[in-house]
């Protein structure tokens, strides 16, 4: 088999399970070229990491497909009436169009930069460590009692803020969304939820955003079909798998494999860095 198509499902397969787990996605798909020694252009670009992105955008839909055809309807319909009668898919609606307020500020404003800057293995091993000490910290200092419907429009602001920091790769935005849910009081399903939902609109933003700049040509790299599919359907399919083991998981576990993981990672790139992983 090519090795580039090889490739391209690895990485999607890696997009997929660590978009959602609270891993970082963005921090891996720097991370593993770099370790695996993989130096395609097209591997390595941009490009390639936002179609696997989309990819991610349908596993989110497809899973959560019941929940948006509600929720969009009671949107609309709370925009009609001015008044959310007591039904928790009006509120919750509302909830999610104020929680992606911060994340479209902070991504028009600092998006590029953060593109250029930031993609770099060493500051993705300090970034995995940050975000597993807020994730510890979060699971053990939040009540983890209210449910979605409990949450305030100021708690899901604060929410959708904590999730403007996924921009930077290594922090991970389910990782951090989750975070903040916990300490905002849900239970650890619901953050999850909430976090999940939350991610939806701003990821189709920003795919659409960014399939602008391929469409026109800006990406100056060759996107060959065959090996973007491929990422892209093992993305998908990756993608539908973690959401479900994920959501099963945190209804009788807490987070601290995932603690745990994110200091291996991070400590393994540090041995990449220091030039112990090839003796």
């Amino acid at each position: 088999m090519d090795e580039q198509l090889i490739q391209a499902i690895v990485l999607g397969i890696v997009q997929g399970l660590t978009e959602f787990l609270p891993v970082s996605s963005s921090g891996h798909l720097i991370v593993v070229p770099a370790l695996l020694g993989w130096d395609d252009p097209f591997i390595e670009s941009l490009a390639f990491s936002v179609m696997l992105h989309v990819a991610t955008l349908l596993a989110l839909l497809v899973y959560f497909r019941s929940d948006w055809l509600r929720l969009i309807p009671a949107g609309l319909a709370t925009l009609r009436d001015r008044s959310f009668r007591g039904e928790p898919d009006r509120k919750l609606a509302w909830l999610l169009a104020a929680a992606t307020v911060p994340a479209v500020i902070v991504g028009l404003v600092l998006n590029d930069l953060i593109e250029t800057a930031f993609r770099e293995p060493r500051l993705v091993a300090v970034t995995l460590v940050s975000g597993a000490a807020v994730l510890w910290v979060a699971d053990r200092l939040g009540s983890k009692q209210r449910e979605i419907s409990g949450l305030t429009f100021r708690a899901a602001i604060g929410i959708g803020a904590a999730q403007a920091l996924a921009l930077i790769p290594g922090v991970s935005r389910s990782g951090i969304s989750i975070s903040a849910g916990l300490l905002a009081g849900l239970d650890r399903e619901a953050a999850a939820r909430f976090a999940f939902l939350m991610a939806t609109p701003i990821t189709a933003g920003a795919g659409l955003w960014e399939l602008r700049k391929i469409i026109s040509g800006e990406v100056g790299v060759e996107l060959p079909i065959m090996p973007l599919l491929a990422g892209m359907a093992a993305s998908l399919v990756a993608g539908l798998l973690a959401i479900a083991v994920l959501m099963r998981y945190l209804r009788t576990h807490g987070v601290g494999i995932f603690v745990v993981y994110r200091m291996a990672l991070a400590a393994l790139v540090v041995v990449a860095w220091l030039g112990l992983w090839d003796r």
